[in-house]
């Protein structure tokens, strides 16, 4: 993986047009960002589009990148509102209860008798605005406040859906 010092020097030639720079920031940043893709979308395919689209969108608002923040978190912002932008396009509301989120989550499976429970798979189980909110405050960090923000939701609807998230998990997860 690459050094924070290198990849400063990558970003300032990438903003200058160098595509091999931008090359090395995607291999430096492409797994954290599908990662976040697949755990909200739930679709390979999808996510692999997601992922993409994130970094067209990166690389022609890379001028705007000011280094107040690692270039990581930068990018990571621009991948979560692509994929808001997709379940808002998709008609999905974060704040409103939809006929998926009134189906109640399948019991999680364990692939291999005798092992853990795959939470990722328990997550992906999750209706979209539950499994939103807690990839993003729990997996990924963000306070409740960035993800109203970003959601375009209320503060508490995103705690609300953190509460459910984590009730639907416990639900599922316990023995």
């Amino acid at each position: 993986m690459m050094a924070a010092n290198d990849r400063d020097g990558a970003v300032e030639r990438a903003r200058t047009g160098d595509l091999d720079a931008f090359e090395e920031l995607y291999r430096a940043t492409v797994g954290r960002v599908h990662g976040l893709c697949l755990r909200m979308c739930r679709d390979p395919h999808l996510a692999e589009e997601l992922t993409q689209e994130s970094y067209i969108l990166a690389w022609r608002k890379l001028a705007t990148f000011r280094g107040d923040s690692r270039f990581s978190t930068w990018l990571h912002r621009i991948a979560v509102n692509v994929i808001l932008g997709h379940v808002r396009s998709a008609g999905h509301r974060l704040d409103a209860l939809s006929a998926e989120d009134a189906e109640p989550v399948e019991p999680v499976v364990p692939t291999v008798p005798g092992l853990a429970v795959d939470l990722e798979r328990a997550i992906a189980g999750l209706p979209t605005g539950a499994r939103t909110v807690f990839v993003l405050h729990d997996v990924e960090g963000y306070t409740h406040e960035e993800i109203a923000q970003m959601a375009g939701v209320a503060v508490g609807t995103s705690k609300a859906q953190l509460s459910r998230a984590r009730t639907l998990l416990r639900k599922v997860l316990s023995p």
